[in-house]
């Protein structure tokens, strides 16, 4: 997202109007979702700035630092982050996406230890990332394959075993699959990654053609 980025962190970036991370903001609060830790590491301090402490939005805002020079990925990350995120299941949502998914029909069933939310492939990932069965268990070795939306809800105990550092998610997922204990689903709306400038006009573009359709932005 290289020149976008060099002052400002993905998730500040502008669509519809507002940042990225707003619209999840005030998506979660309107789920019903208040409780909210941010993970940050490139130019966060800006997002705290932004964001404070969320009583603007009805939420309750802590932040999790990723220390310069140190990142940790999104498996070392969420493992920082654990103490501030209690002992039930919580949801995680990537900082850098676009969705109008409604996170209040988000659901764990008691023997899994993660869902994963999968979209269609778009054309930037073709191969995709996981195989969703019909009773809706998920493996990685099975076809087809989808990709995972950077939506989930996860149990604390997928990280048992983990040390402080930096390590990637997958292979924690990939290891509860093995055991049968990542369930999902398909979701059918908009998403978008916006990893390239390319896309982040894309966004912004469904959402002007929604505001001239309504008057006004509108996610819903």
């Amino acid at each position: 997202m290289r020149p976008l980025t060099d002052d400002t962190p993905k998730p500040l970036l502008k669509v519809g109007g507002k940042p990225l991370i707003i619209w999840h903001v005030e998506r979660l609060v309107r789920s019903g979702i208040r409780q909210l830790v941010i993970n940050h590491a490139h130019l966060g301090a800006q997002i705290e700035q932004c964001l404070g402490d969320g009583a603007k939005w009805g939420a309750a805002i802590q932040y999790s630092v990723e220390q310069p020079g140190s990142a940790l990925e999104t498996g070392g990350g969420i493992y920082q982050a654990l103490p501030l995120l209690g002992a039930e299941p919580f949801l995680v949502i990537n900082g850098d996406i676009w969705c109008d998914m409604d996170f209040r029909r988000l659901r764990i069933s008691d023997e899994m230890l993660a869902h994963l939310v999968l979209v269609e492939n778009p054309a930037h990932h073709l191969q995709g990332d996981f195989h969703l069965a019909e009773h809706g268990g998920i493996n990685a070795m099975d076809m087809p394959k989808l990709t995972f939306s950077g939506v989930g809800i996860y149990r604390p105990a997928l990280f048992s075993g983990c040390q402080p550092g930096a390590f990637p998610l997958a292979p924690l997922l990939r290891r509860a699959m093995a055991q049968h204990q990542v369930s999902g689903e398909c979701y059918s709306g908009q998403w978008i990654d916006v990893g390239t400038p390319e896309r982040l006009e894309e966004i912004n573009r469904i959402l002007h053609r929604r505001q001239r359709q309504s008057g006004r932005f509108d996610e819903s």
